[in-house]
This record gives C-alpha cells, structure tokens and sequence, in this order.
C-alpha cells in the first residue's frame, strides 16, 4: 500500500518465499516467533528512527516543493540554467531574452526563495536543506 510507516511482519509459520515477498512488499523486517523481546524493542527504536527520518526528508521535499511552486515559468528556466552554472550572458542567448531581464528574473528567484546567496540557491534547487516557505 506504499505506506511510510516501516513494518515488522512477525509469524510463528513463515518460509524463505514468504519472507522474499515479505520484503519486496517494504517490510524491514521478517521475524519468527518466538523472538527475543530485546532485540524487537531494539527493532523498533531503529525503525522509529527511520520514520523520523523519512518525514523529516517529505517535510524538506514539500518545503522545497512549496518554494519552487512561487516561480513562474521564465523564472523555473533560468534557475534551471543558474544550476546548470551558466552565467547570465548564457541564460541570456539560450532564452534569447536580454542580461537586464536574466538579472531582474534572478533577483526575483532569490527572493521567492529566500536566498542570501548563489549557494543558498544551489541548495533549494538541489533539495538540501531548503528553508520554511
């Protein structure tokens, strides 16, 4: 069902095959009972562990998603050309529009994204550590 929360499947009556497909399905883990109470509670922590992380990765991906969305069309090309490291000049011929116009849709990119910086850009655009929308 493609859900984000991690599985455990737990059976007294498992095989190789059911724990194969266990396992393509998503689950992180086949256990067989009887099992050592332990080593579940050491299961669980790890894979609370993992959702927190896993949320913490949909939350930056929809943050940066959210970013992105305030760009215009023009906008999302020349941010797609910034990232390629293509100067302004560049921008300029490839969208056949002038320098003046690459610089006033750049000034507005980093402001949409509450960029500081051409790094601060690179990392929203690149999906690392893109700040609150």
């Amino acid at each position: 069902r493609k859900s984000p929360l991690p599985v455990v499947f737990i059976t007294g009556h498992g095989d190789v095959p059911m724990a194969v497909n266990t396992m393509k399905k998503g689950a992180l883990d086949f256990i067989q009972k009887p099992f050592n109470e332990e080593e579940l509670v050491g299961l669980v922590d790890r894979m609370l562990d993992r959702a927190r992380e896993s949320f913490a990765g949909h939350q930056q991906a929809a943050s940066r998603d959210a970013l992105l969305s305030k760009l215009t069309g023009r906008e999302a090309q020349v941010l797609e050309r910034i990232v390629a490291g293509r100067l302004n000049k560049q921008i300029a011929d490839d969208l056949g529009i002038s320098i003046k116009t690459v610089e006033a849709h750049r000034a507005n990119i980093m402001e949409k994204l509450n960029a500081n910086t051409v790094a601060d850009l690179l990392k929203i655009a690149l999906g690392q550590n893109a700040p609150k929308p």
